[in-house]
């Protein structure tokens, strides 16, 4: 069968490698698969598992995610999706004159279900929405009503990455869970000059790893601030920063965001405050690396404070190589998180309680081991790319026979 993926992220990050290891997990020469994104490293990285592959200036989206949704100053953001609007309805030509027949139109999120339900029309095709986000649920939104109408109306099937999103859909919502993937295995090339970094580590230090773009919402700041904490508790925890800003961070689009309060990349604050703490031996920016099978091992504890209210794909690829989390959501699902035993869930990403949790764990590195093997078996039992990607296989026969 024939699957074009539509995603309107163009750098590599945590949604696109989901997406990477499903397409790069389903069984050899049953789907053929084709990439409509913008120009980025994600594309770079998808072409490995494609059959062919287009890229667009940017893919319209329609942010109503928990964490992100229009509001205030936000609302400016939404001129750039009316600016990529063009590009996308000629990506979209483009593909239907090189790729006339395609089955199912797949995208990568829900944020992109505009492109997805004009696509399907184009192509004639079935539409697989796939949710990675927690839903904005307030119903006395128009738009919260009017995304349910599109995910009835035009979403042949819907895919919830785990329980936590799923709960923020409409209840009377066909919804499939099918869970993230990560290989663990690493590659043969070493990136040898980022895994020499690793000397600076202390022996004895707990260490504390924090995966990803170092944006606000991520709560990269808070636990910057959580270090100091910990410093003056008198607690030996060293901090690995792994990542950094997003593409295009540098750019004069860029600058007026920043300008307007409305950028998330949050490197230079970061940079600023472990000056200001002193904190220059305890935290550690190491950039990104695609070597991400390598670092996980070096680390006690992920910490992933953010502001998303549900654990990210770095808790499930830290509990591979047995590392639990520390995660800032209310309500674990026993699918991601179990509080206490396969880590350790805050209320919220405030400095106080990311270092009282961090000091948990320095106070009974047992626990930490222990919370860490049955982080492991979680990982085993709901992350396994071959086993997600049949899941993911069934719903694509379901809608095409």
């Amino acid at each position: 069968m024939r699957v074009l993926y539509i995603g309107g992220v163009g750098p590599f990050g945590g949604a696109s490698r989901s997406l990477y290891e499903a397409v790069g997990a389903l069984p050899e020469g049953v789907v053929d698969a084709y990439f409509l994104m913008p120009h980025g490293t994600a594309l770079d990285v998808y072409r490995r598992v494609a059959k062919d592959s287009l890229a667009v200036r940017g893919i319209t989206r329609f942010d109503h995610t928990r964490a992100t949704y229009y509001r205030g100053k936000r609302w400016i953001v939404a001129l750039r999706e009316a600016f990529h609007a063009l590009p996308t309805l000629a990506g979209l030509r483009r593909a239907r004159a090189r790729w006339p027949q395609i089955d199912i139109v797949h995208v990568n999120e829900f944020t992109e279900i505009l492109p997805g339900i004009i696509a399907k029309r184009i192509f004639g095709a079935r539409l697989v929405v796939h949710v990675r986000s927690l839903v904005h649920t307030d119903l006395t939104q128009k738009r919260t009503r009017w995304l349910h109408r599109m995910l009835h109306r035009h979403a042949d099937a819907v895919i919830a990455i785990d329980d936590t999103v799923r709960a923020t859909l409409p209840a009377d919502l066909s919804v499939d869970v099918v869970h993230n993937s990560f290989t663990p295995a690493a590659s043969e090339a070493i990136d040898a000059r980022y895994l020499a970094q690793f000397e600076r580590l202390r022996p004895g230090a707990l260490i504390v790893g924090f995966v990803g773009n170092l944006l606000r919402t991520k709560g990269i700041v808070e636990l910057v601030d959580a270090a100091a904490l910990v410093r003056q508790a008198g607690a030996d925890v060293q901090f690995v920063i792994i990542g950094g800003e997003t593409a295009g961070a540098d750019s004069a689009a860029s600058a007026i965001a920043r300008r307007m309060g409305l950028a998330q990349n949050s490197q230079e604050q970061v940079t600023a405050l472990i000056a200001q703490h002193g904190l220059d031996d305890d935290v550690l920016l190491f950039g990104p690396t695609k070597d991400i099978q390598r670092v996980y091992p070096r680390m006690d504890v992920l910490a992933f404070p953010s502001y998303f209210d549900a654990p990210g794909r770095p808790v499930f690829e830290a509990a591979f190589f047995g590392v639990p989390s520390i995660v800032a959501v209310r309500d674990p699902t026993p699918d991601t998180l179990v509080d206490g035993e396969t880590g350790i869930a805050i209320a919220e990403p405030t400095p106080d309680l990311i270092a009282a949790a961090i000091l948990r764990c320095v106070a009974d590195r047992a626990a930490v081991r222990r919370m860490g093997d049955a982080a492991k078996q979680l990982a085993l039992r709901n992350f396994v790319p071959a086993t997600n990607a049949l899941q993911l296989l069934a719903v694509y026969r379901r809608l095409v026979g």
